[in-house]
């Protein structure tokens, strides 16, 4: 039974649930500021062709509406080319919807048949840089082709995601990219 003579203090109360407030908060803080600070997302796939047809599929930046999965996110989305056609120093920038953004991926380096290596910005609706490499390895008649993206995260990208698995996210995306290029790359030995 509650002291009559004691009324609970409503400022002592509030202070309490405040400080409650401010220590879930450090504490959700001090675990965004652990988590890795960079990511990598990889997947692979085995394509019944030889390396040398199916390299030019990531080579060749305007190859990419054949298999992209964000061309088909957004098939409205502007496109443009820079530089040469293909392989070293070719770039490809684009202007889209709110799921593909805004951005420009420029080839840092290419082996035929063997590597792309490209530098991939985004400018909308976050801005990041990221690595992305296609290694290509033949075995036989059958190509495998590694895609990868790393990069560094921020606070903000640390934060969101613990909520969201960047890896699935992207990784999905990948894999339908990996299946569409392997039907692109396969299409001309079945015919």
């Amino acid at each position: 039974m509650a002291d009559a003579s004691n009324p609970p203090n409503k400022g002592s109360a509030l202070k309490k649930v405040l400080i409650g407030i401010v220590a879930v908060v450090a504490i959700f803080l001090v675990v965004v500021a652990m988590q890795p600070s960079e990511f990598t997302v990889t997947r692979s796939a085995s394509i019944a062709a030889p390396a040398s047809s199916v390299f030019p599929y990531v080579n060749d930046l305007h190859q990419w509406e054949k298999w992209s999965p964000w061309e088909k996110v957004d098939p409205a989305m502007k496109k443009t080319y820079e530089g040469p056609g293909s392989g070293l120093n070719a770039s490809y920038g684009w202007a889209g919807n709110h799921e593909v953004g805004e951005g420009r991926m420029t080839i840092t380096e290419s082996k035929p048949n063997e590597l792309v290596r490209m530098k991939l910005e985004f400018f909308k609706p976050m801005q990041g840089t990221n690595d992305v490499t296609f290694s290509f390895k033949q075995d036989g008649a059958q190509t495998g082709v590694t895609w990868t993206m790393s990069g560094p995260k921020s606070f903000v990208s640390k934060a969101v995601c613990m909520f969201m698995n960047m890896d699935k996210m992207v990784g999905g995306m990948f894999e339908k990219g990996l299946s569409d290029l392997k039907a692109s790359a396969e299409a001309p030995a079945k015919k």
